[in-house]
């Protein structure tokens, strides 16, 4: 078992994607609760929900086939909130197609939430 639940979600959500399946299930924790709402509000998983089996829980995630390719970022990176485009380039194939969810003292969101806020954060993982 890995030490970084949220890059084991990931890995579960894209390996679910590539065989096409309609519906994974992850284990439940409060980082992969926001990062799997940042995910449903862009349209890249249809819905999820808590399953309480008595421990930890797990999440019921319905897929869409949307994703191409979803990671953590390792090690988390600091951005400062001029930095975003350099990040954006590193990270996202091309402009306009993909997000970073980045974490910040607002909580989890996008990096173009984070820009338009003027915020900057760490980086968490990317998406598309």
């Amino acid at each position: 078992m890995s030490k970084d639940i949220l890059a084991d979600a990931l890995n579960v959500i894209k390996t679910n994607e590539q065989v096409k399946k309609t519906k994974c299930f992850i284990p439940a924790s409060k980082l992969i609760k926001e990062v799997l709402k940042v995910m449903q509000s862009h349209d890249y998983i249809s819905e999820f929900e808590f399953i309480d089996d008595g421990k930890a829980g797990y999440y019921e995630v319905g897929l869409k086939g949307s994703i191409s390719k979803c990671n953590v970022i390792k090690p988390r990176f600091p951005v400062k909130r001029t930095d975003w485009p350099q990040w954006e380039q590193r990270f996202i194939p091309a402009e306009g197609f993909g997000i970073l969810i980045v974490t910040t003292p607002q909580g989890v969101m996008t990096n173009e939430d984070a820009k338009k806020k003027g915020l900057g954060g760490r980086l968490i993982a990317f998406v598309y």
